[in-house]
Order: structure tokens, then sequence, then C-alpha cells
């Protein structure tokens, strides 16, 4: 008999041999018929898989992403096998499972596959599927490996196969198909029943631009045709709020070749946005106790090199700017963190004055290649609301709760509701990608596993995706359309202050070190922005729209009631502007939708005679007539309900 421990704690006995499939009808038919993938002792197996050792069982269906992960790599085979068959010259690299479906990179020769391919393809996808092919995996000597894809006269799988060990190779059948494969398959092709062939991009053989152009074939596939059309419904949803869309429609930011790629210049509208945000948070960190700093753009590389940045992030940087003095080297700003710790460097303290709390909006520079580049959302120079909490040790416990309150709060104030904390920590199986003692690493993974307990967060943990200087707690939002981000972010750090012998005076007369916090509320303002854009469709929080309401006059006649009307709304702190324009009202209207505001208040001869505005809400919603007094009181209370006081 073996022991098999389930998700929640159980422990059940089964024989040994006994499938992933047979413990999942234990548990109850209804799983049995649902379950699609697993994961035995952290290793991903099939439902077929025989258990033959005690260990931990997890069950995946469609609705896990893991479940999903293992339906689009085994649609990936599927996608592979259509294209050999239809494409019998064309050669198949390798095809993994994205967070979207799939994609398969493919040597076509001589022919160029287009959009006017995608149909045949789906079909053959399909026909395949319906043969309910069942998956099969072997294990292949290095040999049999090298002579089958030698006679297949496909070089790509025979270099794939010569980096590999003999005894650790292994393929995947189905039908009369077979494919170089790790594993991870749901039961049989049958359950794909809904298959869209996406689109088709060039792809550099193992991303080296020295070697063979690919054609890689993005897919995706469902089990239920439904859910394909709510996908592709999502994705038409998804190109109306593209932030680089609405980001020129609203004249936030712009893009200019000459200034130079992925430098983003923002407009009256947009920077009066950024600030607005920056002044939101600046406020709830005073009330919190941060101190503003301010720090250069550029830093010596010995700087960098102190830090760690430059061994880990160097190749990512710009290269070195010199001086006339011979031997000098700059860097254009990577990262705050450096420089806040020289800030602290600057005086002494002692544990009496600890916590310090050092924020900047502080713009850093990376370089990302070109074809990385995406709007707003992969920029090669943004802004960070970083701020940095120099702590005792014994004080860390509360200032990273504290800081979890700062990151709730500007999520509520913003809307987004639908989060999940993330506990990243060091993978322990390959420790030399992080710096610092195994002791220091232990004592902050601990501490932001506590805070999230104590602050009932929602969390899951990630081995492998801490920062390369200290565990982190990432916050992973949805947006409007269920896509996940990664947003705000707060790190435990007892490494740098080791580098940079930062030191404070401890109750006992000794100099001590103190624990670094590192948080990150917005994380970057340009993804930010974009994400926020996306989220909300350009129909931002009424506190933070660049315009709040815009006047609308029926005539010239009413200019001097309609700049009467302004002045008491400038009186009363809204953003508002005229539109005097000898345009039909009609066209005023749509133009004022298109444009996101908020309020229209219409005046004519009516208003001007009962000193009212008509108020139109946007969207189509009338009001109806009302004074500016009382159109005043709506909008305070409609910030007053999103935008609350940051309580310390």
């Amino acid at each position: 008999m073996i022991k098999i421990t389930l998700p929640d704690g159980s422990i059940k006995e089964f024989e040994k041999g006994t499938t992933v499939l047979e413990v999942a009808k234990s548990i109850s038919e209804g799983l049995a018929r649902n379950v699609i993938s697993a994961s035995f002792n952290g290793t991903t197996v099939e439902t077929k898989t025989t258990l033959t050792e005690d260990g931990s069982l997890i069950l995946y269906t469609w609705k896990d992403d893991q479940g999903k992960k293992a339906f689009w790599h085994s649609s990936a085979h599927v996608l592979a096998q259509a294209i050999q068959k239809l494409y019998p010259e064309a050669k198949l690299t390798i095809g993994p499972a994205i967070d979207n479906g799939f994609y398969y990179d493919v040597d076509f020769g001589e022919h160029k596959i287009s959009d006017t391919d995608f149909k045949k393809v789906e079909d053959k996808m399909l026909e395949i599927a319906r043969g309910k092919h069942e998956f099969d995996m072997r294990e292949v000597s290095k040999d049999d490996a090298l002579a089958f894809y030698k006679n297949e006269n496909n070089p790509y799988k025979v270099e794939l196969i010569e980096n590999l060990t003999d005894g650790d190779i292994t393929f995947c059948d189905h039908d009369t198909f077979t494919d170089l494969c790790r594993g991870g398959h749901i039961p049989n092709t049958g359950i794909i029943k809904a298959v869209k062939v996406m689109s088709v991009a060039g792809a550099y053989w193992r991303g080296d631009e020295n070697n063979p152009q690919l054609t890689r074939v993005y897919g995706i596939t469902f089990p239920k045709q439904k859910e394909l059309k709510e996908y592709l419904e999502l994705l038409e949803e998804a190109k109306k709020r593209d932030h680089r869309k609405l980001g020129k429609e609203l004249q936030l930011f712009t893009f200019s070749q000459k200034v130079g790629q992925g430098l983003p210049l923002w407009l009256p509208k947009g920077a009066a946005l950024r600030e607005r945000l920056e002044n939101f948070l600046k406020k709830a960190q005073k009330k919190a106790g941060y101190e503003m700093v301010v720090s250069p753009h550029i830093g010596q590389k010995e700087l960098y090199e102190t830090s760690g940045h430059y061994a880990k992030y160097g190749e990512d940087s710009f290269q070195p700017i010199t001086t006339p003095n011979e031997g000098e080297e700059f860097l254009l700003k990577p990262m705050n963190c450096p420089h806040h710790c020289e800030i602290y460097n600057a005086s002494p303290w002692s544990y009496k004055d600890l916590p310090k709390r050092f924020a900047e909006f502080g713009t850093v520079y990376r370089y990302e290649q070109s074809g990385e580049l995406h709007g707003l959302t992969r920029v090669r120079g943004f802004t960070q609301d970083d701020a940095h909490i120099f702590c005792t040790p014994d004080q860390l416990d509360e200032e990273f709760k504290k800081v979890i309150d700062l990151v709730l709060y500007v999520f509520g104030s913003l809307g987004f509701e639908n989060f999940t904390a993330q506990v990243s920590l060091r993978d322990p199986e390959n420790k030399e990608k992080y710096i610092g003692a195994d002791e220091n690493w232990e004592k902050a993974e601990n501490a932001i596993i506590n805070a999230a307990k104590e602050k009932n967060l929602n969390y899951v943990v990630e081995t492998g995706e801490a920062a390369f200087y200290g565990p982190k707690l990432d916050f992973m939002v949805k947006d409007a359309l269920g896509r996940s981000w990664q947003l705000g972010t707060i790190q435990v750090d007892y490494n740098l202050p080791e580098r940079f012998e930062l030191t404070y005076k401890g109750s006992d007369n000794e100099l001590h070190r103190p624990v670094m916090i590192h948080r990150a509320p917005f994380g970057s303002m340009e993804r930010f922005i974009a994400i926020l854009l996306e989220h909300t469709g350009g129909n931002f929080p009424l506190w933070l729209m660049p315009e709040q309401a815009i006047v609308l006059s029926l005539s010239e006649k009413y200019e001097n009631y309609t700049q009467k009307v302004l002045n008491l709304l400038e009186n009363n702190e809204i953003r508002a502007r005229i539109d005097n324009r000898s345009e039909t009202m009609g066209k005023k209207i749509r133009e004022a939708e298109m444009n996101k505001l908020p309020f229209m208040l219409i005046v004519g001869e009516q208003e001007e005679k009962d000193g009212t505005v008509s108020v139109r809400k946007h969207g189509g919603e009338d009001l109806g007539a009302m004074s500016v007094e009382q159109f005043s009181e709506i909008i305070k209370n409609e910030i007053a309900s999103t935008l609350k006081t940051f309580e310390v």
C-alpha cells in the first residue's frame, strides 16, 4: 500500500500501481470525469500515470492554470501533426504552452503560411481531435532518438537531442504522430472541441538572429465551442481597451522615433494625470511618515557593482557613459535602491531614529530589445514610485504590514478589487542566482509569510520568483477583462545593507545592520497607467479624470453665462472646460462621449434664465436641470465614495 496526501491535507491509502484517475474516482465520479492532468511530488503527471510510492498529489481540471497548461501543451502536438499532414516538407522544432494557448515554431521551407491557411489547419486539428487518440509517453535512447530525427531529416530536433543526456529522453505518441516531449498531457485528443489559429510571426531558431528564421504559429483551444466564442469576444473588447489606442485618443502620451524607441513623451493631459497619481500617493506617504528624496539619473558604475545590480543586470543596461576623465564610468540609473542606501549612509543613525522611510518618484533606465517593447507596459525609461524603509529587525513585521495597508489603499481607490498576493521565494535548488546568506533569506521569507497571514491576504507561494537580493510579496491584480497583472510589490532585503555597510547604533551602544524594505505600490507609473487605462477603458475614477466636466453651449449667445458656470465649477475645484464651437449639440455630445468626459453640462436659454445647468452623464444618463452648487455636491459625493482617506 502507498499513502497519497491530497491538497486538503487528508491522506488516503491505495494499492501500489493505482493510477491518478483511480485516485480521482475514489474522491468523486464528477472529479474523475473532469480531471485532465495532475502533479505528483511536484512533477507533472498524467491521469494514466501509475503511483508506486508515497507522495502528494494535486488533481487539475480545465479550471486550473496547470490544467490549461496540459490542455494547451497537448494541443500543440495536435497542431504539429496537422501541419505535418498538410505540409509534409515542413520541419517541426518546439511548441510550448503559453499564458493564452500555445505556439509551434516551424521551418516551412519555401511555403509561406498566412491567414488564408488558418481554416484548413483548424479543420485538420479538429479532425485529429475527434479521433480521441491517447497520448503515450515512452523512454528512448539517445541513439534511437537521433536516428529517428535524422531519418525525418529534421536538423532542429537532432540539435535538441544532442544537448540531452542518454536516459533522459522521452517521446510522446498519439495517433500516427511522434514528438520529442517531456510530458504533461491530457487523457486524449477528444477533449479538444474548439480550435483557433490566432496568428503567425517570425522567430529565430533558439532566439538567435544568426540562426534560421522560422514561422511561429500561434493557436488556442478549448473544451467547449462556447468558451472559444467568449474568448474571441474578450479579445475584441481588449482591442477597444488597448492602452496604446486609448492613450492616443485621449491625448495622454506619444512616442517619437527621433527621441527613441521605448521612451514615452507625456502630453499635457497625461502629465496632469501622472501628477494627480503622484500627489495622491505623496499625500498618503506623508501621513505614513515617508520623507521625499531625489537622486540623479546616473551613477558611477562602481555603485551598481557594489549593489550587485551590474553583475545581475549589466547586459540589460545601457552601455557605460564615459567622461573626459580617464577610467571614470557612469551608468544610466537601472535602480533607485543603491542611491537610497547612500542617502541613508550620509548620516549616523540610532535605533531611536528608525525606521527611516525614503520615497522618490525616480526615473530608471533599462535596455529592452526593440521587439519586446510594447506601449507603456514595456519601455526603456520609466518612473518607479519607489520607497525604501530602513528599520531594526524588531520593527520589520510592523513596517511590512503598514506597507500592505498602503498598497490596499491604492488598489481600493483605483478600483482594483480582484487580486491575489504572491509570496515569491528563492529557488532552493538554484541558490547561485541569489546573493546573501541562507540565514538572512530564511528570516526574510518568514517575515513575508507571517505578514500575509496576519493581514488575511489571499496569497499563494511561488518558489523561484524572488528578486536576486531578497524575497518579495507581489500583488497579482485581475482587470475588468479577467487578465492578471503584477502591480504592487514589497520586498525584504538583508543583503544590500550588508553590501553598503549600513549601520545604526543600538540600545547596547553597538553598531547593527538595519533591515531594508523595498516597496512600490504602482510599480512603474508608465505600466500602472497602461493597466489602469485598459482596466477602466479610459473611464478613470472621477477624482483622477483629466477633465471631470465639459460645459456645452447651445449658442454663442450664452457665452457670458457659460463662463460664469465655468468659474463656479473652478471655485469648487472641479476640472472643466467650455465647448462654445458653432457645431450641432449632437456632435458636441458625441465627441464628449468619445473623450470619456464624465459629465456634460448643457447651457441654453432656459438654463440661463433659471441659473441652472442640464446635466448629462457619460453613457447617456440624463440627470436633469440643477444648480451648479447641486452638481458640485454630486461630484464631491462620488469622489468621496471611491477616494477614501488613508488611515495610518
